[in-house]
């Protein structure tokens, strides 16, 4: 006979998938611009959320089906079904994010992920063996393959793929999507018969009491995790007064040394002399300033191009994206703040939040505002940018240290001088 299913829990079993999915992508797709051994720490969550998303959607889903006996789950295959699940899982995860998702990469990640989600289905339906015979049809095995290998390299296009990416709720859908789809085909082609009531001690069997715990562990551990992704992460520990001291002294040693070395005048007086105030200091290229080099990915009136970062006046995320500022306008970024932040000269450019990026050759005037800081930057949108707490400190002895002298207050704000 075939297959009914209780509607509630089906849509139960979407929900699980749904937030186990969303956890899940929040976490892998912060594995490529991180490092260890905080990288290490996204792999093995973004593998055992994305599992439990599928596991216990899986499992939900077994629990919807309308048998016409009790039925028990072996304990073996059950907890094996869960460790294939998070082991096919972490590997096709780190396989697409350690390098640049080419087609043959995301086509071996895919059929491992895919194959592995089979296996686990499989694997828990085996658990009813032991009160049910049951029968597959092939066409909806291969369906059902098939279904999870397109989720599976859908999953990591979305994540790892080039180009702009979807909104992460639609990325998750899609994906719960997907992984209920390949279930509930694999279903569609079972056919089952009841066997005779095992004694007891024949099979060790989960009881419907232990079921239950298991269900409700299940969603309190997704759930937990999905709070969990969601808190912001804590800011850098504060740098100590004698570490940006030291930074300070040593960079204006070096700086008096390059000072005593004669130069020809800078080939940007006539834009110092034109330009009035604090934008000439932050708009002339000082002398013995790196000049960083490279170009960004951006996105003009619909067109994909690319900024050079000489142009770039600031940078700040936006969600799993990021906006570059150039002093007018602000453009849409595919990368996230930490990959744009790589890309970067990090003499030229300082990371003065978790969310924010500078040019500090663009800097005219710094305030403090609260705990922290507020940057104020050249150009006709004399943008403003935050400064946490923990990198106020930094933030103004590499202003001070850039060629500049000392602030000097005024209406509240500190300002530095311009370049001579």
């Amino acid at each position: 006979m075939s297959v009914m299913h209780e509607p509630w829990l089906v849509a139960l079993s979407l929900v699980m998938a749904f937030q186990g999915s969303f956890v899940g992508l929040n976490l892998a797709v912060q594995v490529r611009s991180a490092v260890d051994p905080r990288r290490r720490l996204l792999l093995a969550g973004a593998a055992l959320t994305l599992a439990l998303a599928i596991w216990s959607m899986h499992f939900v889903g077994m629990l919807a089906a309308q048998m016409p006996v009790a039925v028990d789950f072996l304990v073996l295959p059950t907890l094996l079904s869960f460790l294939v699940c998070v082991l096919v899982v972490g590997i096709a995860v780190f396989a697409a994010s350690n390098a640049r998702l080419t087609p043959v990469r995301l086509g071996l990640s895919a059929f491992v992920m895919g194959s592995g989600i089979c296996t686990m289905h499989y694997l828990g339906m085996y658990a009813l063996h032991g009160s049910l015979r049951m029968d597959h049809d092939p066409a909806y095995v291969f369906a059902s393959f098939l279904i999870a290998f397109n989720a599976a390299g859908l999953a990591m296009w979305l994540l790892f793929g080039l180009g702009r990416r979807p909104p992460l709720v639609i990325s998750a859908a899609v994906l719960a999507l997907a992984i209920s789809a390949m279930h509930y085909t694999a279903m569609a082609g079972l056919t089952y018969e009841t066997r005779q009531p095992l004694s007891a001690g024949l099979a060790p069997a989960l009881s419907p009491g232990m079921l239950a715990i298991l269900v409700s562990c299940v969603a309190f551990l997704v759930s937990g995790l999905f709070l969990l992704a969601l808190v912001p992460a804590h800011e850098d520990q504060s740098v100590s007064a004698r570490e940006i001291e030291a930074e300070f002294e040593n960079t204006l040693h070096d700086t008096s040394e390059k000072k005593n070395v004669p130069s020809e005048p800078p080939a940007t007086t006539a834009t110092v002399k034109s330009a009035s105030g604090l934008q000439a200091a932050a708009q002339a290229v000082r002398p013995g300033q790196p000049v960083p080099k490279g170009m960004l990915p951006i996105e003009r009136d619909g067109q994909k191009t690319k900024i050079g970062v000489l142009d770039i006046y600031a940078i700040h995320a936006d969600a799993h994206y990021t906006r570059i500022c150039d002093g007018s306008r602000e453009f849409f970024c595919p990368l996230s703040i930490s990959e744009a932040e790589q890309q970067l000269d990090p003499r030229t450019f300082n990371r003065v939040h978790r969310s924010h990026i500078v040019n500090l050759s663009r800097v005219v005037s710094y305030k403090r505002s609260g705990d922290g800081g507020v940057l104020i930057l050249a150009g006709q949108s004399a943008q403003s940018v935050p400064v946490s707490r923990s990198r106020w400190g930094r933030v103004k002895a590499r202003l001070k240290a850039i060629g500049q002298s000392r602030p000097q207050s005024h209406a509240g704000h500190e300002q530095p001088a311009a370049a001579q």
